[in-house]
């Protein structure tokens, strides 16, 4: 076993602005590694983070300092409730931009979480809503914010993009992003926006509603348009999912506010189960893009919820993250960044096949397997 090897990773830590005293008896480098190893062999809490270090002091000392031990269960608690989170974020991207290139033409879903159990009711504390973006052909995450107290996605959403590389990118949001200032902000930074829109926006709604409405009741009729087509069957359900696209935007009277406006695009999925139950959804949105390639389209608005059910939903059945009571200062949205930067990297390691919860009970004790996630070792 190559004891040497976290030395690499570990640099990611060096720089991170420590918010203890000079004083302090533990190395932030070696509070930080011990926490995500921890993490990465399912540790919810920093009880837990503390057990697993204990249980692995001697191995830890080979590679880690430890001055003074094993860091207590308070110490952890206090160093992530006072650590900034955006200098944490700042890592975290750094560490991510290391493992992976952006590929030009990526898609980018960006989305909102709320960790659950970290209100304070003494304290008049609020849950944090967390702001992910997410890469739904990598499965992994590229960046997240917390948004504001008494504040929403809205806020967050303009500076989580600011520390994106958009150039090439296709942005989707759903209709709380929806705003003419979010879709300015892609175009402006070379990239490309799919926005879901609902009666946030009643005007650009009822509009572009009225538009598709009309065209599938006539057969478009006088109407270019590009379609896309997929029919599944499975378990007695049969679903047909339709994304129609036209770039025919000149009627809207309000297109120049929205910059780069290119195409509508509505999506209709309808559903027949076995007894002849039936059901028909459509959702509407803009894009930048010039609508001719209907397929790409359909393909981004089905992605875009791969980040409820490949990052979400992971997060709280593998990670237990909703069940998770930290909620001392910055400790919910830090320990949430760990279990993300965890996430990402036993997505990316193919060196053992299995479930993420096979995955993190591999590395809660098999060690050399914990060091080849450590290293994105693919």
């Amino acid at each position: 076993m190559d004891v040497d090897a976290p030395r690499g990773l570990l640099r990611f830590f060096q720089d991170l602005p420590d918010p203890r005293a000079a004083n302090a008896r533990h190395r932030l480098v070696d509070i930080m590694a011990i926490a995500l190893m921890a993490v990465l062999s399912k540790a919810q809490d920093w009880i837990e983070v503390e057990a697993w270090g204990l249980a692995n002091e001697l191995w830890l000392a080979t590679f880690l300092d430890l001055p003074h031990g094993i860091p207590s269960h308070d110490t952890f608690s206090r160093v992530f409730a006072r650590l900034a989170p955006q200098t944490f974020e700042g890592v975290f991207r750094a560490w991510m931009n290391a493992l992976q290139k952006a590929s030009d033409g990526q898609l980018i879903a960006i989305d909102g979480k709320t960790l659950r159990r970290s209100f304070q009711v003494a304290g008049a504390k609020s849950a944090v809503h967390m702001v992910s973006a997410w890469a739904p052909l990598n499965h992994v995450v590229l960046g997240q914010l917390a948004t504001e107290a008494k504040s929403n996605e809205i806020t967050a959403i303009p500076k989580l993009l600011k520390l994106l590389d958009l150039k090439g990118a296709t942005v989707t949001i759903d209709a709380m992003g929806c705003q003419k200032e979010i879709a300015r902000q892609i175009v402006k930074a070379g990239g490309h926006y799919l926005l879901a829109i609902k009666d946030n926006q009643p005007t650009l709604h009822e509009g572009v509603k009225f538009l598709f409405d009309e065209a599938i009741a006539h057969g478009f009729e006088g109407l270019a348009r590009a379609l896309h087509q997929e029919v599944e069957a499975d378990h007695g359900r049969m679903e047909t999912r339709r994304c129609w696209s036209t770039r025919e935007v000149a009627w809207f009277q309000d297109r120049a506010q929205w910059e780069g406006l290119g195409s509508f695009v509505c999506v209709e999925c309808a559903r027949e189960v076995m007894g002849g139950q039936t059901s028909t959804e459509r959702r509407y949105y803009i894009s930048s893009h010039n609508g001719q390639d209907a397929a790409f389209l359909a393909q981004a608005v089905r992605a875009h919820w791969g980040i409820e059910n490949r990052l979400h939903w992971c997060l709280d059945m593998c990670f237990q993250e909703d069940q998770c009571r930290v909620r001392q200062g910055h400790g919910a949205q830090n320990l949430s960044r760990l279990r993300r930067i965890a996430l990402n990297l036993l997505r990316r390691n193919q060196t053992r096949k299995g479930s993420l919860k096979t995955k993190r009970f591999l590395c809660s004790c098999d060690r050399q397997f914990l060091l080849d996630v450590l290293l994105g070792l693919t």
